[in-house]
């Protein structure tokens, strides 16, 4: 590596506060959704229309995203979708009507769409560099932005601060970090080469990346699908079939996420062991396991066991997904990272909507079966992990 390259420790950071950035303007923007609504006087039903387009300008920004990022560069591509993404998070809180709120939301999307398959990209370069896995740590800083998001949103809320106020503080400081992070940025060319003669040639018999890449990105569909369900159906679950309050129903998301931010963590030490086809296989498995116990349980403390063993099995699967997808060629890993991604963010987005469907001809604990069947999937088909990648540069960092 070149003295002018940028230190593998450093890009590492960067990278863990791209991420935690973007959990913390997400968690921003969730927490100030009533107030939003408020404010402008739109009504359900709009804001979920308005909610279906800030959906559809991600993805539409992560397939515009994988390509450039290969073509312009991680140190280009990501910083500039987080100011994209730090501009439109300004706008949301001073919105007087439906469509001034639906143009901030399409950037909004479009930026977060863009960082998202390029900061996952910019993680790959990096975990490169290292000698063992590191990809489900960085997961894990976005589920601690959300969570320090909530706490600071809950506490300007309840001082009255306004919430154009707080939204445009949070953007001018995605835009800041994500401007002064660019330097320590890395490009795949930053790291090591190896030499031409010793990087064993790629076997003919390697099925093409093309079909590999569908398929890790039907198993985030399926792990990311079962995710969504958890985010938006756990408490209800538990409101309604088990009958607890809302403040009782709320610890079934809450043992979720810690248990799946916990198990973030814990991944990529579990992942240099037992490698990142044992993540999806086992996770996914006891994923399935958690599940069918939160549906089944008859007490309220079973449920919440279950919902924990739920968010633990889902925890590691996604990362891994995403690194074999970001592997698969050093020379397109952004495009093919963005169709994993992409699929994914369908399931997410698509899994409340099939589960909300369901409930009109069955019970919403019968219907927690679509999600226990992928899991089951998943891990049936986790032995894809097992496709060596493309030869990549010696780790140089410990």
């Amino acid at each position: 590596m070149t003295t002018a390259s940028p230190r593998p420790r450093a890009a590492r950071f960067a990278t863990f506060m791209f991420f935690a950035l973007n959990g913390f303007g997400m968690g921003m923007w969730v927490v100030h959704i009533p107030d939003v609504e408020r404010a402008t006087g739109i009504s359900h039903s709009t804001l979920g229309a308005l909610l279906l387009v800030l959906g559809g300008a991600a993805f539409a920004g992560m397939q515009v995203a994988g390509p450039l990022v290969d073509r312009l560069g991680h140190r280009r591509l990501v910083p500039a979708a987080g100011v994209l993404l730090g501009l439109a998070l300004c706008g949301p809180g001073f919105a007087n009507s439906w469509w001034t709120l639906g143009l901030t939301l399409l950037l909004f999307g479009f930026g977060n769409g863009a960082i998202d398959v390029g900061m996952n990209a910019h993680a790959v370069v990096v975990e490169r560099a290292y000698p063992r896995p590191i990809m489900a740590a960085f997961h894990a800083m976005w589920s601690i932005g959300g969570a320090i998001a909530a706490v600071i949103g809950a506490a300007t809320l309840g001082a009255g601060v306004p919430t154009g106020v707080t939204l445009t503080a949070t953007g001018l400081l995605c835009v800041v970090l994500s401007l002064v992070s660019a330097r320590f940025l890395m490009e795949p060319s930053d790291a090591p080469s190896a030499d031409a003669e010793a990087a064993p040639a790629e076997p003919a018999r390697r099925r093409p990346p093309g079909r590999v890449v569908w398929l890790l990105g039907l198993l985030a569909l399926a792990l990311m699908l079962s995710e969504g369900v958890a985010n938006d159906w756990a408490a209800l679950h538990m409101e309604k079939v088990l009958g607890t309050s809302a403040s009782t129903a709320a610890l079934a998301y809450g043992a979720f996420a810690v248990a799946m931010t916990t198990g973030r963590f814990l991944t990529d030490r579990v992942a240099a062991w037992a490698g990142p086809a044992a993540i999806v296989r086992y996770g996914a498995t006891l994923a399935a396991v958690g599940l069918t116990t939160a549906a089944a349980a008859p007490w309220v403390p079973l449920s919440l066991v279950g919902w924990a063993l739920f968010g633990l099995g889902l925890s590691g699967g996604v990362p891994q997904l995403f690194t074999a997808a970001g592997n698969l060629s050093t020379r397109a890993s952004g495009a093919l990272m963005a169709r994993v991604v992409g699929l994914g963010y369908v399931g997410l987005l698509a899994g409340p909507a099939l589960i909300g469907g369901l409930t009109r001809w069955m019970p919403l604990n019968v219907t927690f079966a679509v999600p226990v069947v992928l899991c089951v999937l998943a891990a049936v088909f986790a032995g894809v992990l097992s496709r060596k990648p493309e030869p990549v540069a010696e780790p140089v960092c410990s």
